[in-house]
């Protein structure tokens, strides 16, 4: 395997906030959440905004990283990628699930690390295939 495609991004926390202000926190879940993401943010309690907020911008900044890693392969929506964070036993690394619709698509392999400090997330994807 080879690397095909690198991609990072930094976002700004704050920023988001101001989407979620503009949209509400339900809005913007929905338009940039796959399913699977959607389900563990409707578990998050409503009143604890910060990790609402910190879910959502992981989130995003792991999605613009991995729009970069397979730009102009193909071209995905939020929905298309599935982040999933380190597990609660720390055995799982954080891994991207891409929701292809495409055979060269199913051979690729994703690598997402994700640091966050402060007012910025900062994440990096890395994309393999044959």
């Amino acid at each position: 395997m080879g690397i095909l495609g690198i991609g990072v991004d930094i976002v700004h926390v704050p920023r988001i906030v101001r989407l979620i202000e503009r949209r509400t926190p339900t809005k913007l879940a929905q338009r940039i959440l796959s399913e699977k993401e959607l389900l563990a943010w409707n578990a998050i309690p409503s009143g604890n905004k910060a990790r609402q907020t910190r879910y959502l911008a992981v989130r995003w900044g792991v999605k613009e990283a991995a729009y970069k890693a397979v730009y102009p392969l193909v071209r995905p929506t939020w929905k298309d990628f599935t982040f999933h964070s380190l597990s609660a036993d720390g055995l799982r690394k954080p891994m991207l699930e891409y929701h292809f619709s495409d055979r060269v698509a199913a051979a690729w392999n994703f690598h997402a690390s994700v640091s966050h400090d402060g007012d910025y997330v900062f994440t990096t994807v890395l994309l393999e295939g044959p």
